[in-house]
């Protein structure tokens, strides 16, 4: 049997900090996962996909979302979408998956209890929902006594951490890592580590379908898996799903002419209108370098790309005799420029504003002379 494995979605992440163009944007990237997730499935000969916990982001994802979400599955009515409540999304009493379960179109399965299903002839689910945020017991610890027909395959399907993450909920929803091994199972669908992650053979993190911030590795991709036999190790592929791709720099510039060459470098794989990008510059540069800088970064780049996170705090200016010919030869913008230039050098908060300020001066000092041109 092949179907595929994905997990995160996180259908409503609100992606805070970002304007809200992107916002929406990213929003209805999520959204559109779902469609790419079924197209992949038709590929792949994979009727089946398993989401391994947290669909939504929380438990009032808002209608749309909801609707949306339902909507598409709907759509795919040639692929069966078997659902597992996680951490973001839990399956409180009354709540959401208890609408969602009531609601679901035909092909959509939500699996709100510890118990077997059958996912084809031979081949049996057993999902962990969970129902709460955090819990301090194993969901994953019935698959042990679970009762499947003699000779079948069996698939978990859970939500949790076999390790430190580094997350705040790290000593919740844990699971051993040698579940798969324990509970006899021919595949072990994870989710909650939003990168895609191989645990062990029998084992895997699918990631999110969707890169959702900076500093993951291997994610927007969902799993094809082609079951072999109960002792076989599975056949696991990599499926490209996702739209945006997040980068990020932390570059020391020792002249305005570095720039170019290192954002050919950024992500050269995606396409910029898909980039969302975080820039860290440092370094001392020319009045005339600093001011060219950040103008292809703020005026060029950030409307090249979906979304710009720039900090040049550390970008510091520092004129050269060019620089202070431009000003002024002599008069009173030359002894401005060079007490500014002295207070920038002491550092601080006060120096971060004579910095800033003496960009100024420069900026608008050669506005100035292209006026009067």
């Amino acid at each position: 049997m092949r179907f595929i494995h994905t997990s995160d979605w996180q259908l409503g992440k609100p992606f805070g900090r970002l304007p809200e163009e992107a916002r929406s944007a990213l929003q209805e990237a999520r959204l559109d996962a779902i469609d790419g997730l079924a197209a992949a499935a038709r590929r792949e000969g994979a009727p089946v996909v398993l989401v391994a916990g947290d669909v939504f982001d929380n438990s009032e994802p808002g209608d749309r979302v909801y609707r949306q979400a339902l909507t598409r599955m709907k759509a795919a009515a040639d692929v069966r979408w078997l659902l597992l409540p996680g951490n973001h999304d839990p399956a409180r009493a009354d709540g959401l998956w208890s609408r969602l379960a009531a609601e679901a179109p035909g092909n959509v399965t939500a699996c709100l209890e510890p118990t077997p299903v059958e996912l084809a002839a031979g081949v049996w689910l057993l999902p962990a929902p969970l129902q709460y945020k955090r819990t301090l017991e194993d969901p994953t610890a019935w698959f042990e006594r679970a009762e499947t027909p003699p000779g079948t395959l069996r698939v978990g399907l859970a939500h949790g951490s076999i390790t430190d993450f580094g997350g705040r909920d790290a000593a919740t929803n844990l699971l051993p890592p040698d579940r798969a091994k324990r509970s006899g199972l021919s595949y072990l669908a994870l989710g909650d580590w939003h990168g895609r992650l191989a645990v062990d053979p029998f084992t895997h993190y699918s990631g999110t379908p969707e890169p959702d911030d900076f500093g993951r590795k291997s994610t927007g991709v969902a799993l094809s898996v082609e079951l072999r036999g109960p002792r076989d190790a599975p056949t696991v592929a990599e499926l490209p799903i996702g739209r945006y791709g997040w980068a990020m720099g932390d570059w020391t510039l020792t002249a305005g002419s570095e720039l170019e060459g290192l954002l050919a470098g950024l992500a050269p794989d995606v396409e910029r209108r898909y980039l969302v990008a975080r820039l860290k510059l440092s370094g001392r540069l020319s009045l005339a370098d600093t001011v060219a800088v950040r103008d292809r970064l703020e005026n060029g780049l950030a409307h090249e790309i979906r979304w710009l996170d720039l900090d040049v705090a550390d970008l510091s200016p520092r004129p050269t005799e060019g620089d202070l010919s431009d000003i002024d030869m002599n008069g009173v913008l030359r002894e401005a420029t060079e007490r500014l230039q002295a207070m920038a050098a002491e550092g601080g908060i006060e120096g971060r504003r004579a910095a800033a300020a003496l960009e100024r001066l420069y900026i608008e000092h050669r506005r100035a002379q292209r006026g009067g041109a």
